[in-house]
């Protein structure tokens, strides 16, 4: 049974203050646009329409939440603005539910008959990538799991130090060779290591940029091959992290990413910083890609699994 518990109060909590910057800039320009109006009407729609977007939710996952809604004042007929909220929240799960085809559980891996579980993590330097490792890391071993960690971004001294620190910090070994080392070579010593110790769960890191996509697929594609060849089908996850206070940013960063190597699934981190937290919605509607984590707090415990249904509940709490 997994020790994480999502629904906890005190996981709840953590979720409510980490989007209150959203919160308060999302509801300051959505009461601001229907002061005065007593149903929706085309001017509150056109107002509801640049309240989302300037929320970073997105252009054409806007869109798509105020088709929705246009349909239902079409069926209903009257809507007051009092139930503006309530509708705009039950929009966006069903858009997300829709969108969004993925088995929510709390940091649990899945087993494989070759070997642990790989999750290779990529994502641009300076987004979080190397502290949502760790925060990981962390969170996989209080579920139980045997953790491995390969630092394979090799072009940074500093990203090899940073992932040293994270694994004494939480407690679990990490296979590395320094700065300049060739990826692969890490990454497939990382898995081996892993193999031999009967580890659960092995997370890689890689670098932040190189010179040009193709470098940079050319990079990613070798250290896929390399793993394939340790365990079969490795790795199992591609885990791309982004930087939620750089807004739409981040859903082009996504985009350059998606386009080079095959991502399964996305980490939002910074959350707690922003008020931009309504581009997770945006990047989960448009990406097709399952947000599967978001950091919400600065402290080791505050990295969550996202749910969509528990975050658009916090989002309008």
């Amino acid at each position: 049974m997994a020790l994480f518990n999502f629904f906890s109060k005190e996981k709840k909590e953590t979720l409510d203050k980490g989007l209150e910057k959203t919160k308060q800039g999302f509801f300051s320009k959505l009461t601001r646009s229907i002061v005065g109006k007593s149903k929706v009407d085309a001017e509150v729609l056109d107002n509801l329409e640049e309240v989302l977007i300037t929320s970073d939710v997105g252009v054409e996952t806007t869109l798509k939440i105020i088709d929705k809604i246009e349909e239902r004042v079409a069926r209903d007929k009257v809507l007051g603005v009092d139930e503006l909220n309530t509708i705009l929240k039950e929009e966006i799960t069903s858009l997300l539910e829709e969108n969004n085809a993925f088995n929510e559980v709390d940091f649990e891996v899945p087993k494989h008959a070759d070997g642990p579980h790989v999750v290779m993590v990529v994502g641009v330097n300076g987004v979080g990538k190397t502290t949502t490792i760790g925060k990981l890391a962390n969170q996989f071993k209080q579920n139980g799991k045997k953790v491995v960690l390969g630092a394979s971004d090799t072009f940074r001294a500093a990203a090899v130090d940073q992932l040293i620190i994270w694994s004494e910090r939480v407690g679990v070994p990490i296979v590395q060779q320094g700065m300049g080392a060739d990826p692969a070579s890490v990454a497939f010593d990382a898995l081996q290591s892993a193999k031999a110790q009967d580890a659960d769960v092995v997370i890689i890191d890689t670098a932040g940029r190189l010179h040009n996509k193709v470098n940079l697929m050319n990079e990613l594609g070798k250290i896929k091959r390399v793993m394939d060849k340790v365990i079969p089908n490795a790795p199992h996850e591609v885990l791309l992290v982004l930087d939620g206070s750089t807004g739409q940013n981040a859903y082009e960063q996504a985009k350059q990413f998606a386009a080079v190597t095959d991502i399964n699934a996305l980490a939002i981190t910074k959350l707690d910083g922003t008020a931009k937290g309504g581009v997770v919605i945006g990047i989960s509607d448009q990406m097709k890609i399952p947000v599967k984590y978001i950091g919400v707090g600065e402290g080791i415990e505050d990295l969550q699994p996202f749910h969509r249904a528990e975050f658009v509940d916090s989002l309008f709490s």
